[in-house]
């Protein structure tokens, strides 16, 4: 496999190792490790970034390994955003995977023929492994496309993060607003990325991929999705940064095997009945019995971390 990994590592070995598993299968030529640094107010967590490190040494192919380690706490957007445009200041493009993110083996040949084929296509601004449907009319061609933003294992170029803004500056320009609207053409849409793109704008989220959506939306940028799930996330649950909820939907999808040679799509254009179902499952994350999970979920959790603190006094 030609093109380069990035892997962006915390403190969870256990997950690190999972996902460093599927990536020494694919066997990558070049592999980017980026690491967070602990955080001094949390107990052993020095430890458990130490032991997440430690998996990389595993590395038994002939591959260049490059890492930025950071001594301190950056935090999650910080840290990815800054570990991304170190990946884009050395090479052309790149394969994005988290120490959560788990691929399956297509994921890789579906990433590394697409960042070939739309290489010099600025319409095209990432590569998704994620299908949050499962599978999306596979007997029909092999990808599709929607709105950027599946970037639990993704992929694109230094062209398309080219300009990256973290504090998203423009925002507050009423035009620049429009103009995201504009493109969206879908008001439920436009305010929902309108809510995450003003956290973000006030810094009031610790995330990096709303910036990146806004970059894209900006940008008029699309992303090509598979037809059928090549990425599962299995990192929800309390020591998650964000997907702290174990019972959502999105939860450890199944994944699939993607065909080769891939079916092409007709056109370039977002699929938008594909972005319907989408909200619609996802709108199951506020079922009365689901959310009294969560909640239960997250009073066990708390009470737990309150326990483990006490014991380490």
């Amino acid at each position: 496999m030609t093109a380069p990994v990035a892997f962006f590592i915390f403190n969870r070995p256990a997950l690190t190792l999972k996902v460093f598993e599927a990536i020494r299968q694919a066997k990558p030529q070049k592999l980017f490790v980026i690491a967070d640094g602990p955080r001094t107010e949390r107990p052993n967590e020095a430890q458990k970034c130490a032991a997440t490190r430690a998996v990389i040494e595993q590395v038994d192919w002939d591959c260049e390994v490059f890492k930025n380690y950071s001594d301190v706490n950056l935090g999650c957007g910080q840290r990815v955003s800054t570990g991304i445009s170190w990946v884009f200041e050395q090479v052309e493009e790149a394969i994005i995977l988290e120490d959560d993110c788990l691929p399956h083996p297509s994921f890789f040949p579906f990433c590394t023929e697409l960042l070939h084929k739309y290489k010099h296509e600025p319409k095209i601004m990432s590569i998704s492994g994620t299908n949050w449907l499962g599978q999306w009319k596979p007997d029909q061609q092999s990808y599709y496309f929607n709105f950027c933003g599946g970037c639990w294992g993704w992929a694109t170029w230094r062209r398309a993060w080219l300009g990256y803004d973290y504090q998203i500056k423009s925002w507050g320009n009423e035009e620049v607003k429009e103009r995201i609207r504009d493109f969206v053409a879908d008001d439920q849409v436009f305010e929902t990325m309108a809510r995450v793109f003003s956290q973000a704008y006030k810094g009031e989220v610790d995330a990096w991929s709303y910036q990146w959506v806004f970059q894209c939306c900006l940008r008029k940028g699309i992303e090509a999705f598979p037809s059928v799930n090549l990425i599962s996330n299995i990192g929800f649950g309390q020591d998650a940064a964000h997907t702290i909820n174990a019972y959502d939907v999105r939860s450890n999808l199944p994944l699939s095997s993607l065909s080769f040679p891939l079916q092409e799509p007709n056109a370039m254009v977002i699929d938008r009945e594909y972005g319907q179902m989408v909200r619609k499952r996802l709108s199951l994350n506020n079922h009365p019995i689901l959310r009294l999970k969560n909640k239960i979920y997250r009073m066990f959790s708390k009470v737990n971390n309150a326990i483990a603190l006490t014991r380490s006094a």
